[in-house]
């Protein structure tokens, strides 16, 4: 018996996608459908921002910086979908939010595994985050491969050692499921690279894609920060968090810091 054919609807599996926003206001809040999708959608956005930044790492492993640049290109725009995203959101109404808030429960943004493991394989490992999803095997797989795996900065200063950059060997054998903290030895690596960019042009340009990736990030933590503030304010966030007040602490985090360091030693 042949298959049926392959339609729009069935590769892209619309029945499933399209049925998935199941509000939980009684009497249904209009602007429940609104929560939903902008969070179901940027759950997608961060599935192919984990694929792309996952090749991106796996490309500067075997020295193909060109393939890896292109991979952060695109993980750049994914990251603009994102920060756009925000906007959509931020015509909730603190009103309108208040009408299914409750119901909410202990659901929070914080559980997004997703977003943690973008954040591990940028490099802000904590082991500490699996225990926040020690009920979602599936979530601690996903987190535990990026917990383990080398991030992107400790796979580009590795890249900088094969090239003959004067990285430290005790930046390259340090356990990789700990966040990278700031080392001033590295800036002196990274100024002598901008200093003679015209040298290394590749490892030049991927500096300033890692900068790119990082302030898109806080431009997209920033937007969230200032979205919360203006529907919930300063109360406490869903799920126990502390809201507007975490999320402003949260604007400190660097993942590149030496790329920043360098700017002033310069």
């Amino acid at each position: 018996m042949a298959e049926p054919a392959l339609t729009y609807g069935s590769y892209l599996h619309l029945d499933e996608l399209l049925t998935a926003q199941h509000p939980v206001s009684r009497p249904e809040a209009h602007d429940e459908l609104l929560f939903i999708v902008q969070h179901q959608t940027s759950e997608l956005w961060l599935k192919l921002a984990l694929h792309e930044l996952t090749g991106a790492c796996d490309d500067l492993a075997r020295d193909d910086v060109p393939l890896a640049l292109k991979r952060l290109a695109r993980l750049k725009h994914v990251q603009h979908q994102l920060i756009e995203q925000w906007s959509v959101l931020a015509t909730l109404t603190p009103t309108e939010y208040q009408r299914f808030r409750g119901f909410l429960g202990s659901s929070s943004g914080f559980q997004s595994y997703q977003y943690r493991a973008l954040e591990f394989l940028l490099g802000a490992k904590d082991p500490g985050m699996l225990d926040v999803f020690a009920g979602d095997e599936a979530a601690r797989t996903v987190l535990t491969a990026a917990l383990d795996r080398p991030s992107l900065y400790d796979e580009f200063l590795r890249l900088l050692a094969r090239r003959g950059h004067p990285v430290p060997a005790d930046v390259l054998e340090r356990d990789v499921r700990t966040p990278h903290r700031e080392d001033p030895r590295l800036v002196e690596v990274f100024r002598g690279i901008y200093d003679a960019p015209e040298q290394v042009w590749d490892v030049y340009e991927t500096c300033e894609e890692l900068v790119d990736i990082e302030d898109n990030l806080q431009l997209w933590r920033f937007r969230h920060l200032k979205t919360v503030e203006r529907t919930i304010g300063f109360r406490t966030g869903t799920g126990g968090t502390t809201g507007a007040s975490f999320l402003r602490r949260v604007l400190d985090l660097s993942f590149f810091p030496e790329l920043y360091a360098v700017r002033t030693a310069l």
